[in-house]
This record gives structure tokens, C-alpha cells and sequence, in this order.
């Protein structure tokens, strides 16, 4: 029997403000196997995106606890989170995240940095040329459209063949025509590579192409469908 890549076991998060406690997420559990894909889905302020920064091991929970490609993140401090991140979670937000001062190259390069390899020029050009961005490889992220900065921050995000990849609202920046370009691209990486998705959206289409989706209610799963 194989280890699920996610266990979630009764993940609760309250943040407090102004004297006055906040429950974000209450007592959700879940399970997601190698290779799924999964869409959280729900109203603004559901709860989302904190699931994912949870699951991801960006932040931590108040209550239960959260497996993460077999490890106990309880059990991690930050460096050894940090760590697990950069070798085997990719990452994709709305608000892109490219660093202002590199290129699109460079901004797809920039996981082989953070980890310490080699940089492997020939395979974040051969990426940037599958979102569409062939011969925009020296522009900076000031000298792109949104919807391009999107399709670097996908490239980077492929760069090192994530066993998990998450994504929040990755098409939602975006036309419909540079939408549907990327959710087939975040789908050919689950197909071939067997990589894990964990996708935040609004997009119907996307959501679609999913595996499982899992509504946040309030803060609470509402159930899969």
C-alpha cells in the first residue's frame, strides 16, 4: 500500500486580530494520492488558499496535523521545511512572484539556484518555448503582459519536475485563449510525470479537469465530488 503524497487529519487554523480570534479552516481531513489532481474550490474567504499554504508547509496549522509526501511537517522545523519545498514542490500564484531584477530566463532558472545545481539552460529554454515565450527569454517581467509573466512563472514552477505542484488561481490573471494553453500544460505535467496537482480556482474549466474537487465551505470541507 502506497503512502498517500498529502494526509490532512483534523487541520484547523484561528488567527487572532484585534483581541478577537478568527477560524479559518476547521477540522478538515484529507487524502491525496501520487499523481492526482485535486480542485479546492469555494466562495472568496472560504478558506483556500490557507489550505494549500497549510498542505504546502508554508504555514502551520493550529490544530491536527499534515503529511507531506510521507513526512510529519509537525515534526520539521522551517530549515527542513524549506528544504523539502525545494526539492520537490513546485509552486504557481495569481500574483506571478518573478523576481523584478531577472530575466524570464533567469526567473526560470532561478529553482536550479535555490537548490544548488546546476543550471540547465537547455531545459528552461525548451519550457519557455512550450508556454509560448520563445524568443522573450532576455525581457524582464516589467517588459512582459501579465498573462506572459503568468507562463514564466509556470515554466519555473515545471523547472524541477515537482513531485507536488500547487497552484492558486494559476489561470486567473489570464485570457481565455493563454487560460487554456496553461491548463493543458499543468495536465501534461500530471500525465507525464506523475506529478501531484493541488489547484485554488474559480475557473469551471479547470476544475473540470480534475480529478477529485473539494469545496471549502466557511472553512469547513464540504465534501468531494
Amino acid at each position: 500500500m502506497t503512502t498517500p503524497v498529502i494526509r490532512a487529519s483534523n487541520v484547523s487554523k484561528t488567527v487572532t486580530t484585534n483581541a478577537q480570534s478568527l477560524t479559518i479552516l476547521q477540522d478538515v481531513s484529507l487524502q491525496v494520492e501520487q499523481g492526482e489532481s485535486i480542485a479546492l474550490v469555494g466562495v472568496s474567504g472560504a478558506g483556500k488558499s490557507t489550505l494549500m499554504t497549510l498542505l504546502a508547509g508554508l504555514d502551520t496549522p493550529s490544530a491536527g496535523e499534515i503529511e507531506l509526501l510521507g513526512k510529519p511537517l509537525s515534526q520539521l522545523d522551517d530549515d527542513a521545511r524549506a528544504a523539502l519545498r525545494a526539492e520537490s514542490i513546485g509552486f504557481v500564484f495569481q500574483s506571478f512572484l518573478l523576481v523584478p531584477s531577472l530575466t524570464a530566463l533567469e526567473n526560470v532558472l532561478l529553482p536550479c539556484t535555490i537548490r544548488g545545481d546546476d543550471e540547465d539552460e537547455e531545459r528552461a529554454l525548451e519550457l519557455l518555448t512550450s508556454v509560448g515565450l520563445k524568443g522573450r527569454e532576455t525581457h524582464l517581467p516589467s517588459q512582459l503582459s501579465g498573462g506572459e509573466q503568468q507562463r514564466v512563472a509556470i515554466a519555473r514552477a515545471f523547472m524541477t519536475r515537482p513531485n507536488v505542484l500547487f497552484a492558486d488561481e494559476p489561470t486567473g490573471n489570464l485570457d481565455q485563449h493563454t487560460a487554456a494553453t496553461v491548463i493543458d500544460l499543468l495536465f501534461s505535467l500530471n500525465r507525464d510525470h506523475g506529478t501531484t496537482l493541488i489547484l485554488v480556482t474559480h475557473d469551471p474549466a479547470l476544475a473540470e479537469k480534475c480529478h477529485r474537487t473539494l469545496h471549502l465551505n466557511a472553512g469547513e470541507l464540504a465534501g468531494a465530488a
